[in-house]
């Protein structure tokens, strides 16, 4: 088995027994369950509890759900266990290439908020530099997308690299002690990197390309619950208006939560987008790069149509 096979089955297996353990659940929810990651809009609205009072008229109550990374919260919606969760670009891909009942609901940019980062002593100072490197990220996140949009600016493979495919927490760990030469990686674990971690910034995202994050929901939930979908969505739309107003706000609220440093939140605050929004031609056209990317890397089994599963929402 080459390594790209390995790659595919690797990321690909959580799926498919995913799938094999999906829920047939066919009633009517009583309860919204939320993945979600420690940064965000949906850190904002679980502080808040703006989805438990809007919901709570409807008889319907909110269940929060941690995850560390989209990969695994996507697994875990494939199996039935979560509702609508937000993840970054790569996570869906995967997912639809495993036949994850997932659909696309809402899209987010989040260019500005992650990138490749080497220690600040590196002899790297360019990304051609990165050739015959080890670099840290999660296989199947946003930040392995990065990765590739970075070798395709420099006109590397991605076998002229050494991936080492880690949590957020674990590629820290390998960073702090060297055992690996680069990191991709979002915020708040880029600002951590970049200003307390020893790091220094090869390439922010945002001078390889566009990157988006993504509402996901469970396609039996989606078609089972359009309305209660719309509703989620407009209240989240209103906590992201919140959040662009009030940054330093945000950035206490994602350091209380965290136990991230209020400055290090601070940063990653200031440079993010919280807007949500609809899922415009441009944004399905740069997924569907994305996902092209992926598929004639090998790192995915069959090539994918974005537009096969976007939501179609409910006119109002």
């Amino acid at each position: 088995m080459n390594r790209r096979e390995a790659v595919c089955g690797l990321v690909l297996a959580g799926f498919a027994s995913a799938l094999l353990a999906r829920r047939a659940a066919a009633q009517v929810s009583k309860k919204l369950r939320i993945g979600y990651q420690k940064n965000g809009v949906l850190v904002i609205a679980r502080r808040q509890a703006v989805l438990e009072k809007r919901l709570d008229r409807d008889g319907v109550g909110v269940e929060w759900v941690e995850f560390p990374a989209g990969p695994p919260l996507l697994e875990a919606m494939t199996a039935g266990e979560i509702d609508v969760g937000q993840v970054g670009d790569t996570p869906p891909i995967f997912a639809q290439a495993a036949g994850a009942p997932i659909v696309y609901v809402a899209g987010q940019s989040i260019t500005n908020g992650q990138g490749i980062l080497v220690r600040s002593d590196s002899d790297i100072t360019a990304l051609v530099g990165l050739k015959g490197k080890r670099i840290g990220f999660t296989k199947g996140s946003s930040a392995h997308n990065v990765v590739l949009l970075a070798l395709e600016k420099t006109g590397l493979t991605y076998g002229d690299i050494v991936p080492v495919y880690l949590s957020p927490g674990d590629a820290a760990a390998a960073f702090a002690r060297r055992s690996i030469d680069a990191w991709a990686v979002w915020d708040p674990y880029y600002a951590i990197g970049e200003n307390v971690g020893g790091g220094r910034v090869l390439a922010h995202a945002s001078a390889l390309g566009k990157t988006n994050a993504f509402y996901i929901a469970n396609r039996a939930f989606a078609a089972r619950e359009p309305l209660l979908l719309r509703s989620v969505l407009d209240t989240l739309g209103e906590t992201a208006q919140w959040a662009e107003a009030h940054r330093d706000q945000v950035a206490q609220a994602l350091s209380d939560v965290t136990g991230v440093d209020l400055a290090i939140q601070a940063i990653a605050a200031r440079r993010s987008s919280f807007a949500i929004g609809k899922l415009t031609d441009d944004i399905i056209t740069t997924q569907q790069g994305v996902a092209d990317r992926f598929f004639k890397l090998g790192l995915i089994p069959r090539p994918i149509v974005i537009r096969e599963v976007i939501w179609a929402a409910p006119q109002s």
